[in-house]
């Protein structure tokens, strides 16, 4: 087992920066008996509870690994890949429940995004480099095609839901789609794509700040109005209501 090293203070930092969002979220969801409302909140206190511990896993050097690759010794945080495979499919779940998505559009999207993540794992412990950058490519391909779909489908399904919920989700899918597009630009361009412009001290920096920003952000704007909410889970009385 490799030991983390100057990078763990930015661990640390995400490790506390999950915790305090999900307490945080557990405070916002108090009070909350509507049971579509609180999908909501169940699914956004999850996200940040499983990268808190997948944090925490890497800042006591257990979520991290060493992989050989030619003549360099690549340290790979496992842990950060198992966090994103399960919190990613619950941001697309939160996102898909503001829009009413349907369940084939959800299916999509969260296959979508379970392949990206599996063939970024694949990229990340590939040992000959080109095949690293070869499974990272099909990664990000998968990502784009996912954005496709948000962009698209998605977004045609959130059209329908009233002003204010339309508004939120426009704001949470560009915010998603800004933060997601770089996280392989910080792949690539850090230790694991073997380029090394950014060591793995601001690498793993990096990527702190994209996931702080991307959980715990994104449940801060989707749980900071429960009269939004409220709207989401009623489309009926919305459309009732303008007809």
């Amino acid at each position: 087992m490799a030991t983390p090293g100057a990078e763990s203070i930015w661990l640390w930092v995400g490790t506390l920066g999950m915790t305090v969002g999900t307490l945080y979220f557990v405070g916002r969801g108090r009070g909350v008996r509507d049971p579509e409302m609180q999908k909501f909140y169940i699914a956004t206190i999850f996200i940040t509870t499983i990268a808190a511990a997948m944090y925490l896993l890497m800042a006591t050097g257990f979520g991290l690994t060493e992989v050989q690759v030619g003549n360099q010794t690549l340290d790979i945080y496992w842990a950060r890949y198992a966090d994103w495979v399960f919190t990613t499919p619950l941001l697309l779940f939160d996102l898909a429940l503001l829009a009413g998505a349907n369940r084939n559009t959800i299916a999509t999207l969260v296959g979508l995004d379970v392949f990206m993540i599996v063939t970024g794992v694949i990229a990340a412990f590939e040992q000959v480099a080109a095949y690293r950058i070869l499974w990272w490519g099909i990664s990000t391909g998968a990502l784009l095609v996912l954005l496709y779909v948000l962009v698209g489908t998605l977004s045609e399904q959130a059209r329908e839901k009233s002003g204010e919920v339309a508004q939120l989700f426009s704001t949470l899918r560009n915010l998603m789609i800004f933060l997601w597009l770089l996280y392989p630009v910080v792949w690539i361009l850090g230790t694991e794509g073997t380029i090394g412009v950014l060591p793995l001290y601001w690498e793993t920096a990096a990527f702190m700040v994209l996931d702080l920003t991307a959980k715990v952000g994104f449940g801060v704007l989707l749980l900071r109005s429960r009269s939004v909410l409220e709207m989401a889970t009623k489309p009926d009385m919305d459309a009732t209501a303008s007809a």
